[in-house]
């Protein structure tokens, strides 16, 4: 896949938040394996749903707690019986599976990306 330019007005645009993972479940009516989150992007955004198919590498119990980054300025999508709000950003690995996209060290949620 080739990229091509935009401006810096494009990439504006786009709302690139960090927020911390508070909820993690199965999310087994999906048509690929996924977890349902819950992320708490801070006072203005609050807690939001995402649907991510990142099972491979990571369980429930490894996500809560964790800070991820995440689109908030999506309208949200149907997935099943579930509303994701977010989209949560992750890079395929060499075998095509999600890592998920995070900071260094940690932030007050709901910072944007600069």
């Amino acid at each position: 896949m080739s990229s091509s330019e935009i401006t810096f007005a494009d990439f504006e645009k786009v709302d690139i938040r960090v927020g911390t993972i508070v909820e993690a479940e199965a999310f087994p009516e999906a048509r690929k394996p996924a977890f349902k989150l819950k992320i708490d992007f801070g006072g203005d955004i609050g807690v939001k749903k995402s649907s991510a198919q990142i099972t491979v590498h990571y369980t429930p119990e490894t996500l809560v707690g964790r800070q991820v980054l995440g689109v908030v300025n999506f309208p949200p999508r149907q997935i099943g019986p579930f509303r994701s709000e977010v989209l949560t950003l992750g890079f395929e690995d060499a075998n095509g599976a999600i890592v998920l996209a995070a900071v260094e060290q940690s932030v007050p949620n709901g910072q944007k990306l600069m």
